[in-house]
């Protein structure tokens, strides 16, 4: 079955950069949109930032100008640049695709998370 797998998690200073990727695998026939969410400690699961198969990225306010989503559909992938973190940005990073595999219809998948913590 479909499965999104991320990467590129740790721990980094403040006003450092890190980069997450997600790849996803399995019996693919589209993949409609590709998301990052992130939860924090005490808080909800909220979105960071989207893009559509036409490559238009939407990102929330917090980390507009920090933030870069891109996707590679030719390998089923997402990847979120994370420039000038801050220690705000500290969460676990879900990587989520709304992907249509063969002969089924399409859902929305999610990665398992990954860490990013930012120290001060």
């Amino acid at each position: 079955q479909v499965r999104l797998v991320e990467s590129g998690g740790g721990l980094v200073q403040a006003g450092g950069s890190l980069r997450l990727s997600c790849a996803a695998s399995g019996d693919i026939f589209r993949i409609k949109t590709m998301a990052w969410y992130r939860q924090a400690p005490g808080k909800l699961r909220d979105l960071v930032a989207s893009i559509f198969r036409d490559d238009t990225p939407t990102y929330v306010d917090s980390v507009k100008g920090r933030f870069t989503i891109s996707r590679d559909g030719a390998n089923n992938s997402v990847f979120l640049q994370m420039d000038s973190v801050k220690p705000e940005d500290t969460a676990v990073y879900y990587c989520q695709m709304n992907i249509m595999p063969n002969g089924l219809s399409p859902d929305d998948y999610w990665g398992q998370g990954i860490q990013v913590t930012v120290s001060s």
